[in-house]
């Protein structure tokens, strides 16, 4: 029995801006929800009539090959993904940009079989039509909102090299940037590849011609400061990954012969150590902490570049919400069994963000010529620890009142737990927001429903589109 699925949305651009960005590399990657674990096998695959593109999707504990041949490509227009090999036994995923009055349509129909016939559809026919409303409800989602991120910030096509291209951030961010049309190169240790080039930080090795022909420079790589307790050892990798990486990429960017015009380096808001109630912005004073030193040292070591006139932003980032990888990762088993709640006694605030602002924010700070220095990149609205899980909690539907009294902190995570779990850090992006920046997620709920695909939060905010052009969506699941 044949089964229809369609979603469409209303956007406020040409279609001929939908088909581009669906055409160019990292579309895929952007388009695959927090919640599904699919990769891509090989290179981005051109989109044209025939060409065939290979992934892995993982359902339970099997990981399985999903190959999809492209057919009825008609640029400007849309396209179809044919399932050659996966597992239904018939899928055909139409995708149309038409055009109507102010700007285009977005639809999805996507024309299923389900695995054993009329048993296959009453065992599992309710739950793939739930689970394709929730992941395309997503996708039309994301699309709008990377669209107007783009289209927020003219930038002409930029030739960006990035460092910790595979971590938590890095690894959305590289996608981001190529579907927003940008040249994006990964600065990688070991023998580079296609896209590539080396360093090797251990070694103090990092040739100033690796710059040639950069325009902007994304440095995120550094060890993990919650990946394990910290000891002596590890605390001086955590310092040393920070301080001599970025000051080896600035002085090989002050020798370079055509130096590229900006400098993007990660930063954190434990740069103020813990402060109670007290409202911090980019004037305040630097915390006395470990994690205060350590940001501290991390943002001078870019000083090579600022003499040399390079343009220099600091992104002291909060807590980055994403369900695949950091903090989020850590407290959602917990949540999710109803054994989460308050850390301490909970009046801590956080400053916290969504993954998604993260990437914005870069992108900002790369298209603001007046943008330089400190910037703090949280959510203008921090909020306290014990309301965060409340938050969680409700957001999961489970009970949020299972205490971890700060002694049990303690003597689980040592100096760790009161700089990441009972440090207090109320954060306000007051930089960001003077110069222009919008965020998507500025609210905790509907960043958490729209990261864990749990609700009609999931819808565009009106943050990524203004009021008055919101988009129009309706959906669609038939069997016949």
């Amino acid at each position: 029995m044949a089964r229809l699925f369609r979603r469409q949305t209303r956007l406020p651009v040409p279609p001929t801006s939908l088909w581009t960005w669906h055409a160019r590399p990292g579309a895929f990657e952007r388009l695959v929800p927090p919640w599904q674990k699919v990769r891509r096998d090989g290179p981005h695959v051109p989109l044209v009539e025939g060409s065939r593109a290979t992934f892995r999707i993982k359902t339970g504990p099997v990981w399985r090959t999903w190959v999809a041949r492209h057919e009825d490509v008609r640029p400007g227009e849309g396209f179809a993904d044919v399932q050659e090999k996966g597992p239904f036994p018939a899928w055909r995923h139409e995708h149309r940009f038409i055009a109507v009055p102010g700007g285009s349509q977005l639809q999805d129909e996507v024309t299923y079989r389900l695995p054993l016939g009329p048993l296959g559809s009453l065992l599992g026919g309710r739950f793939v039509a739930r689970s394709l409303e929730r992941a395309f409800r997503w996708r039309h989602a994301t699309t709008a909102a990377d669209l107007a991120r783009h289209g927020a910030a003219p930038l002409a096509s930029l030739r960006i090299l990035v460092s910790g291209s595979h971590g938590l951030v890095g690894s959305s961010l590289v996608p981001f940037l190529r579907a927003g049309g940008h040249e994006v190169i990964r600065l990688v240790r070991g023998t580079p590849g296609e896209g590539e080039r080396a360093w090797d930080p251990s070694a103090d090795r990092l040739d100033p011609s690796v710059f040639d022909g950069i325009d902007a420079v994304v440095h995120l790589a550094g060890e993990s400061i919650a990946s394990g307790r910290w000891n002596e050892a590890r605390k001086r990798r955590i310092r040393e990954s920070r301080e001599h990486g970025t000051q080896l990429i600035a002085e090989a960017m002050a020798r370079s012969s055509r130096p590229p015009q900006t400098l993007v380096v990660a930063s954190a808001i434990g740069i103020y150590g813990s402060r109670g109630d007290e409202l911090l912005d980019e004037r305040s004073t630097h915390g006395d902490d470990f994690l205060a030193d350590v940001v501290k040292a991390w943002e001078g070591a870019a000083e090579p570049a600022r003499e040399v006139g390079i343009r220099t932003v600091h992104l002291r980032f909060g807590v980055i919400l994403d369900p695949r990888g950091g903090a989020l990762a850590k407290m959602l088993p917990a949540f999710r069994f109803g054994a989460g709640g308050r850390v301490g006694s909970g009046k801590q605030w956080m400053g916290w963000v969504a993954h998604e602002d993260v990437l914005g924010a870069i992108l900002h700070a790369l298209a603001t010529p007046s943008l330089t220095g400190p910037v703090v990149v949280t959510s203008p609205e921090p909020l306290r620890q014990k309301d965060f899980a409340k938050t969680l909690g409700r957001v999961l539907g489970r009970p949020s009142f299972a205490p971890l009294p700060a002694f049990a902190a303690r003597l689980a995570f040592g100096e760790m737990a009161d700089a990441l779990l009972l440090a207090s850090q109320r954060t306000a992006p007051e930089r960001l927001l003077a110069s222009g920046f919008r965020f998507r997620h500025a609210n905790l709920e509907r960043a958490l429903r729209h990261m864990l695909g749990r609700g009609a939060s999931d819808t565009i905010d009106a943050a990524a589109v203004p009021t008055s052009r919101r988009e129009e969506t309706t959906c669609l699941a038939t069997s016949s």
